[in-house]
């Protein structure tokens, strides 16, 4: 589990049993580019993609807004039903800087092979 709640990873989980590191991670997850599960008291859980924290004092004024897989609604869940946050899915932009497109490019240009400005698949 990673300590720097500036760089959330996939792997990575969030204990709400530490609630002064959850909610300074927070804006983290939300810049995470890929599904988390939400852990909730009681022990169901909520995977999907946060697109939108609202952030309070406490995480009992705080939520999460995800889009869930197959559907169509936005989902909130307040910060006080989380016991545990994980960061469960892929960050799909991971690596896929400027600079990182630029040294490809130009490795393939000096190898003679065939290179395109056409982005690649996020698959």
């Amino acid at each position: 589990m990673s300590t720097d709640t500036t760089a959330i990873k996939e792997g990575d989980a969030l204990d709400a049993s530490d609630p002064a590191r959850l909610l300074a991670s927070l804006d983290a997850i939300r810049d995470f580019r890929g599904d988390v599960t939400l852990v909730l008291h009681g022990g169901a859980t909520v995977e999907g993609f946060v697109f939108d924290v609202i952030v309070g004092s406490d995480l009992g004024s705080c939520a999460l807004r995800l889009l869930v897989p197959g559907d169509a609604t936005r989902r909130s869940v307040a910060g006080r039903e989380i016991a545990a946050i994980r960061i469960s899915g892929r960050d799909a932009a991971a690596g896929k800087t400027w600079e990182n497109w630029v040294r490809r490019y130009a490795e393939k240009r000096l190898a003679g092979e065939r290179a395109s400005i056409e982005s690649e698949t996020l698959d």
